[in-house]
C-alpha cells in the first residue's frame, strides 16, 4: 500500500531490516505473549542485534548515531507489523534520550551501551497516583543521606519494570525545594534495591509490557546514581518527554497502517453478494478517509522529529501536535477495520480487537488529548491559561 511517506535509501533500508525480522515472528506471537503474561525477549534480542534499538543513541556509546527521524522507522514499523512495543518507546528512547542528554561519563558508559543492544532496560517512574498530569506536584522524595539519598514514595502506570534493570525515577529534592518551587531531581534506581517493589495493575490491555505500581520505602542510592544536576530535574526530564510523544505517534501511525491494510485486504476478498464488499462505498470511502487521517498523522509525526532532531524551539508543539493526530487517526483507523470485518473484526484470527487497548491508551498517554489542546490553546493560539 503506498503513502505519503517517502523513505530516503538509508530509512529504506532500517524499514526493510525492521520488516524482516518482524515478519519471522509475526503479529500473533506478539498477541500470543501479551494474552499469556510473557515477553518478546527473541524479538527484542534480535533487534539489538541489527542495531535497531538504538539508532538514535550516539555512536561513542553503541549507538547507531541517528536521530528521532531513525527512531520512528523503527518503532512505526513494528506497530505496522502489528507489534506497538511500549518498551522500545520507554527504555532506549525515553531513558536513553535522557542519559544521553544529561548523565555522567561514567552513567552513559554503563548504560548506554546495554540500552542500544536491548542486553539491559529501564523503566521510566514519572506518573504517580495523586499527581495525574501535574509534574510539578509529584510527592515522591528524595532527601539527603550521607553522599546519597533515600527515596521515598509510590509511582503508577510504570510500564515494563519487570522487565527493567533499573528505574529512572524523577522525585521531588526535599533539600532543594520550596513551598513555591518543588525543584525536581532524577535518579538510576536498580529494580533489585532493597526497599524497592512493585505490584501489577491489571488492565484489558494485551501486550507484553505490563503496567505496575512502584512502592519506594526508604530505597538507597549514591551519588553516582544522580542524573545531572539536583534540582534541574524538570528541565532534563523535557530530553525524554518529547521523543516519547513523537514516537507514540509512531506507533499509533503503525498501527493506522496495520488496520487499514487489513482492512483493505479483506474488503478486496470477502464477498457476500456478487461483489467483494470493497466495492460498496459504504466500505470503501471509510477505509479511504482513515488512510487520509493515518498518512496526515505520520507527516506530523516525522515532521516533529526532524524539529527534534534540529533541535528546534518549536519541537514541543509539533510533538503534541503529532501525538494527538496519531492517536486520533490511529483509533478510528481500528474502530473502521473492525466494522469493516463484521463478527470477524473481534475473533483472535484476525489479530485487530486485541489492539483496540493498547492503541486506546495512547489516547491518554503519555499525556491526555485535554492536555494537548490545554497546550496548544495557551502556546500555540495564545489563550489565558486554565489552570
Amino acid at each position: 500500500m503506498t503513502g505519503l511517506i517517502q523513505d530516503s535509501d538509508d530509512h529504506r533500508a532500517i524499514r526493510e531490516s525492521v520488516r524482516a525480522i518482524a515478519k519471522q515472528y509475526g503479529p500473533q506471537y506478539f498477541l500470543e505473549r501479551g494474552r499469556n503474561g510473557g515477553h518478546i525477549d527473541e524479538l527484542w534480542n534480535d533487534l539489538g542485534e541489527a542495531g535497531l534499538l538504538g539508532v538514535h543513541l550516539p555512536e561513542e556509546y553503541g549507538g547507531g548515531g541517528g536521530g528521532m527521524a531513525e527512531a520512528v522507522v523503527v518503532v512505526e514499523e513494528l506497530s505496522a507489523q502489528g507489534m506497538p512495543l511500549l518498551i522500545w518507546v520507554i527504555s532506549p528512547a525515553i531513558c536513553g534520550s535522557i542519559l544521553a542528554a544529561h548523565g555522567s561519563e561514567a552513567m552513559k558508559q554503563e548504560w548506554l551501551p546495554g540500552l542500544a543492544d536491548g542486553s539491559r532496560k529501564m523503566a521510566f517512574g514519572l506518573t504517580e497516583p495523586d499527581a495525574g498530569s501535574n509534574s510539578h506536584n509529584i510527592k515522591t522524595t528524595a532527601r539527603r543521606d550521607g553522599d546519597g539519598w533515600l527515596l521515598s514514595g509510590q509511582k503508577y502506570y510504570i510500564s515494563a519494570i519487570d522487565q527493567a534493570d533499573a528505574l529512572l525515577l524523577i522525585s521531588r529534592d526535599d533539600e532543594l525545594s520550596t513551598p513555591e518551587r518543588k525543584a525536581l531531581s532524577i535518579f538510576v534506581v536498580p529494580t533489585d534495591a532493597p526497599g524497592l517493589t512493585i505490584q501489577e495493575i491489571p488492565t484489558a490491555i494485551v501486550s507484553p509490557d505490563k503496567q505496575f505500581t512502584v512502592f519506594l520505602d526508604n530505597v538507597r542510592v549514591g551519588p553516582e546514581a544522580l542524573v545531572g544536576e539536583a534540582g534541574k530535574g524538570l528541565r532534563q526530564v523535557f530530553s525524554g518527554l518529547n521523543p516519547e510523544r513523537i514516537l507514540v505517534g509512531a506507533i499509533c501511525g503503525g498501527v493506522g497502517r496495520y488496520a487499514v491494510e487489513k482492512a483493505s485486504d479483506y474488503a478486496r476478498n470477502r464477498k457476500v453478494w456478487s461483489t467483494p464488499i470493497g466495492a460498496h462505498q459504504g466500505v470503501s470511502h471509510p477505509l479511504a478517509e482513515a488512510h487520509i487521517n493515518v498518512e496526515v498523522s505520520r507527516l506530523a509525526t516525522r515532521h516533529a522529529a526532524e524539529l527534534a532532531d534540529q533541535d528546534s524551539p518549536g519541537v514541543g508543539e509539533a510533538s503534541n501536535i503529532a501525538k494527538f493526530a496519531a492517536a486520533e487517526a490511529a483509533l478510528a483507523a481500528l474502530d473502521q477495520a473492525i466494522q469493516t470485518h463484521g463478527g470477524n473484526g473481534l475473533a483472535h484470527e484476525y489479530g485487530l480487537s486485541e489492539l483496540w487497548f493498547v492503541t486506546r491508551l495512547m489516547r491518554t498517554a503519555p499525556v491526555s488529548r485535554e492536555m494537548v489542546l490545554n497546550f496548544v490553546a495557551q502556546t500555540s493560539l495564545n489563550l489565558p491559561r486554565s489552570y
